[in-house]
């Protein structure tokens, strides 16, 4: 699992543009750049869609005042998805939300959790994190299921102030 001090696996993230797709790397993302990143079980599932997402949409003109270049949320859904849930939520352009279709990106981090018994597979488990230049200076893992408090917004606001 990944921890402060590790560097952000590489990876690549499918984006739809006007007519096409068009990948974003790590590299992209993260290099130069103070990121937050926080990943989530589902797009549209009750806690993500309804708390988790919700709280970072909120505050995103702070976020990016304390510091962050790039506010981000990654999640086990294809690209379509990840990009009408951008749109839905209003936050197209104000944050990337980036598509871990198979889940490589979850595993790489060692962050996967097998949702099959609730008959939703290969999913992230719910958490945040800080990366300086690809560097993880914050992570925080959900420990409990249906709830976004170690991991929301506000404790992300907490650690950027500290």
């Amino acid at each position: 699992m990944i921890k402060i001090g590790d560097t952000i696996p590489v990876a690549r993230f499918p984006v739809l543009k006007e007519d096409h797709i068009e990948h974003l790397t790590t590299q992209d993302i993260f290099a130069g750049k103070k990121v937050i990143l926080f990943g989530v079980p589902g797009a549209y599932t009750p806690t993500c869609h309804q708390n988790h997402l919700p709280g970072y949409l909120d505050n995103i003109e702070g976020l990016k005042a304390l510091g962050a270049d790039v506010v981000a949320v990654v999640a086990v859904n294809d690209v379509f998805v990840m990009d009408f849930w951008a749109k839905d939520t209003g936050g197209k352009g104000k944050m990337l939300y980036l598509s871990d279709g198979s889940g490589e990106f979850a595993k790489a981090m060692g962050l996967d959790i097998d949702l099959s018994a609730h008959g939703m597979g290969l999913r992230n488990q719910r958490y945040s994190l800080i990366a300086d230049n690809g560097v993880v200076t914050h992570f925080n893992l959900e420990e409990k299921p249906g709830v976004a408090e170690k991991t929301g917004a506000a404790a992300i606001i907490e650690q950027l102030q500290a």
